[in-house]
């Protein structure tokens, strides 16, 4: 089962679970009381493995995430390697399901500026960049192991850490290199990398493993470098640039690059 919680509702959270359910949960005065969201229909043509999935008809979740921008958005990622996009809206059909993964889909992660862009890891040894407008991921990056999860980071749209089974932390800047990792650590040597997350205001990353260990790591300086505001001619700062708006630039950038390369 995994948890999250809508930004600005503190009263409220919300979980989904390998029995194929969405549910969002209410903190009253003296209890807890849960409603279904949703119920994660299998699609046509896919078993499911586990025998209460397999009765029910439904697919079994392990991951989701809200959109920032969106609150009705959300992401779902399944163990049969579906990725559905979903609103609260609209319970009873997915919006759109992406199909690229083989294996089960640990994390899906709306990206913190650009609305479009999400990203998702898998048992199937990939993370992979999706803009939800297209039906096929955008870039997808072999890590040769199972990876647990994946983690933008706060201060740059196109920065992000993914964890492997094999113990390395991967941290890749796509405005830097959209096709290499910049920088790769071995955090662990006998023990499986289950989570990451970014420190909000300090250049940390947390790391949790499958025997109760968090492991903190300072980013080097070449892994946190600030957005550079766009110049002209002349090399004089262009004015009028929100800090929001020049991260959504250069993640557009980066996908226009992609585009070309394709073309």
């Amino acid at each position: 089962m995994e948890c999250g919680r809508l930004l600005g509702h503190s009263e409220l959270f919300f979980s989904i679970s390998s029995d194929g359910r969405v549910s969002n949960w209410i903190l009253m005065k003296n209890k807890l009381e849960s409603e279904e969201v949703m119920e994660l229909k299998l699609m046509s043509g896919v078993a499911a493995d586990d025998d209460e999935t397999s009765l029910t008809g439904l697919a079994g979740g392990l991951c989701f995430d809200f959109n920032k921008q969106s609150e009705h958005l959300f992401l779902v990622g399944t163990e049969e390697g579906k990725i559905h996009k979903c609103s609260k809206a609209f319970t009873g059909q997915y919006l759109e399901t992406y199909e690229g993964h083989s294996m089960a889909v640990y994390t899906v992660r709306w990206n913190p500026f650009h609305p479009n862009i999400f990203i998702s890891a898998s048992a199937d040894w990939t993370v992979k960049l999706w803009d939800h407008s297209q039906k096929t991921a955008v870039l997808s990056f072999d890590l040769a192991q199972s990876v647990g999860d994946v983690a933008w980071a706060p201060y740059s749209s196109t920065v992000f850490t993914a964890i492997t089974n094999d113990g390395l932390v991967h941290c890749y800047d796509l405005n830097v290199n959209r096709n290499e990792r910049i920088c790769t650590q071995k955090v662990v040597k006998r023990a499986k990398l289950t989570h990451v997350a970014f420190n909000g205001d300090d250049p940390i990353i947390l790391v949790g493993d499958d025997r109760g260990g968090v492991n903190c790591l300072k980013l080097s300086p070449n892994l946190r470098r600030p957005t550079e505001p766009p110049v002209d001619e002349n090399g004089e700062p262009i004015a009028g640039k929100s800090a929001l708006e020049l991260q959504i630039a250069k993640m557009d950038h980066l996908l226009d690059m992609v585009k070309e390369t394709v073309e």
